[in-house]
């Protein structure tokens, strides 16, 4: 992995650990709070609410990273030498190209949401639209390297040819 990979790979796992602690303090703090006094955050909602497309996002980039998202490879696992790795660097020039425009878009919408305000904390809309653009952003970033990879890594990627491995 290079330092670009690594520093990805850091910030999701960041943004995993602080969302997923963030939502679980809260949504333990205000279930005891109900059962034990009847009455709750009035904000705790909204938090979870905010947070967990960040979470999602991080995961989602993450996945990538590791080769754990569902590919189809039929054509290319196919393909030997020179064939392949110019397929797997076409095909992932057009997924880069397609998650930049994707991030774009929503670069482009970002004025237009931030006027929604969520109902107690008036958060901007744009900020769950953010965590859209920054990951899309990052997955180009992801695709982009592994471009560079199918045409700079010879023998490695091409001695290669079991399927990833699932997670689960």
């Amino acid at each position: 992995m290079n330092i670009v990979e690594r520093a990805i790979a850091f910030v999701c796992q960041v943004l995993l650990w602080i969302s997923t602690s963030v939502i679980f303090v809260i949504l333990t703090l205000n279930t005891v709070l109900r059962y034990a006094t009847g009455a709750s955050l009035q904000w705790a909602n909204e938090v979870p609410e905010l947070l967990f497309p960040w979470l999602v996002m991080a995961g989602v980039v993450l996945a990538a990273q590791h080769g754990a998202h569902i590919t189809t490879s039929f054509l290319v696992d196919k393909l030997s030498g020179t064939a392949r790795r110019f397929l797997s660097a076409v095909g992932w020039s057009v997924v880069a190209g397609l998650y930049a425009t994707l991030a774009v878009a929503t670069w482009r919408m970002l004025e237009i949401v931030h006027d929604e305000k969520s109902p107690i904390l008036q958060i901007p809309g744009s900020f769950t639209y953010a965590c859209v653009m920054t990951g899309m952003a990052l997955l180009s970033m992801l695709a982009l390297i592994s471009a560079w990879h199918a045409c700079t890594r010879k023998s490695e990627v091409l001695a290669n040819t079991d399927p990833a491995p699932v997670h689960w």
